[in-house]
């Protein structure tokens, strides 16, 4: 399925929805009254704000728990097209710290680029705000940042939790709960994948305008926060995915959508160990690689490959979209998906026993939607029951920092438990 499309299957609420919910389960205080509506302020009104907005607006609709109160774009274009959208009053901002200290604004989305995302999370989170977050956690160089967003969350009376959108299907809690269940017995290996066509050039980020410039529409220096100095660009401002300044390529930017789920299924840690190899095979205009795979080593005694290139966009006998569904091996049998089922495959060394194939029914499909409902859900409730939270966040984004940092050294990057660092 597309990552926007309506599920397979009707979507789970009430008990039945939180009992599958993954995530830690730590309880806060309920911002406001099952009554009233969350103000929802939208950070970045780029091209990843169309399906929040879109989202957001479905659930003024239909949940009737939200409502868009405010925008916040530094490119001022883009910020009254989104509005002229909605169509009606909003506040409109182009400093994000001006939207957190509006008291309408009860929760945020951040869709900004990847080098923005840990300051503005801990800032909404600081402020006592919700907050939905594009992936990656931070930028592939932000690792203090990372560590210092995951401290903030757990702490943070707000809610937080990183927009990973496949952690809303149901089959990946299913499995999780089929490996602890003991299926295919001792966990041992798990490989999974994005394979793509398209280079986040024109095709992915078009340019709104080659002619624009810097200045009270256009905040060029808040664009480029902490990430190196440089004359404006109209390629880098719109077309950013492009560039290591701000991106890392496949590995911080799509493996979020394939490794949150494999982590969260195996309840594996930080790595041991993790290499990687890649680089620019096909798009020579881009900085970051369009082909990039990462081995990473657990220290319990579970290896995980991450493999895929924006250079081809064929996913094998095991694809659904640009997803190759995942697998995960164990001593007895191995777990994938086919169809709209989880299907457990035996090991030879115990069929002899007589253990057989089986299927399990997926019971609903991913989307956004699910994920926004989720925040939402524990929002105002104060649980912490979050299909895709800072924890497990913080986990993938350790390992697919482990990954880059790996690939830029050639070498092998090393987790020191001790120090809390990655050594490379």
């Amino acid at each position: 399925m597309k990552a926007d499309s309506m599920d397979r299957r009707a979507f789970m609420t009430g008990a039945m929805a939180s009992a599958l919910a993954a995530g830690a389960v730590a309880q806060g205080p309920p911002v406001k009254s099952p009554n009233d509506r969350l103000g929802v302020g939208v950070i970045g009104c780029g091209g990843r704000s169309e399906t929040h907005i879109a989202t957001l607006m479905e659930m003024e609709k239909t949940d009737k728990t939200v409502e868009i109160v405010a925008l916040c774009d530094i490119y001022r274009p883009r910020l009254k097209k989104k509005a002229e959208k909605i169509g009606r009053p909003l506040h409109e901002y182009s400093d994000y710290q001006e939207l957190l200290k509006d008291p309408a604004v009860d929760m945020v989305t951040i869709a900004t680029p990847d080098h923005h995302h840990g300051y503005q999370a801990i800032a909404a989170l600081e402020a006592g705000k919700h907050v939905y977050c594009e992936k990656p956690m931070t930028h592939w160089r932000q690792w203090e940042l990372a560590k210092k967003l995951s401290e903030v969350a757990a702490k943070a009376p707000g809610a937080f939790q990183l927009g990973a959108q496949r952690m809303s299907d149901t089959a990946y809690r299913q499995m999780k709960q089929l490996v602890k269940d003991g299926i295919i017995g001792q966990p041992i290996h798990a490989e999974c994948g994005i394979f793509r066509t398209g280079d986040f050039g024109e095709r992915g980020m078009p340019i709104d305008d080659p002619d624009a410039k810097p200045g009270p529409d256009l905040l060029w220096n808040e664009f480029l926060g902490d990430s190196p100095k440089r004359d404006f660009d109209v390629s880098r401002f719109f077309r950013w995915r492009m560039y290591e300044d701000y991106a890392g390529g496949p590995v911080t930017d799509l493996y979020p959508h394939v490794l949150t789920q494999v982590i969260d299924i195996l309840g594996v840690t930080q790595p041991s160990q993790v290499v990687a190899t890649g680089g620019i095979y096909r798009y020579p205009e881009r900085e970051v690689p369009d082909t990039f795979n990462m081995f990473a080593e657990y220290p319990e005694k579970i290896s995980i490959a991450v493999l895929g290139t924006q250079g081809s966009s064929y996913q094998g006998t095991g694809g659904r979209d640009d997803i190759r569904i995942p697998v995960i091996r164990g001593w007895d049998g191995a777990l994938t998906i086919q169809d709209n089922d989880i299907l457990f495959v035996p090991d030879d060394s115990v069929r002899a026993s007589g253990r057989k194939e089986q299927r399990f029914p997926i019971e609903h499909g991913y989307n956004v939607l699910y994920l926004m409902r989720n925040l939402v859900e524990c929002a105002r409730s104060g649980a912490r029951t979050l299909d895709s939270g800072p924890r497990l966040a913080f986990r993938t984004q350790t390992a697919l920092l482990m990954g880059m940092a790996a690939w830029r050294a050639k070498k092998t990057a090393v987790y020191d438990v001790e120090k809390n660092a990655i050594v490379v």
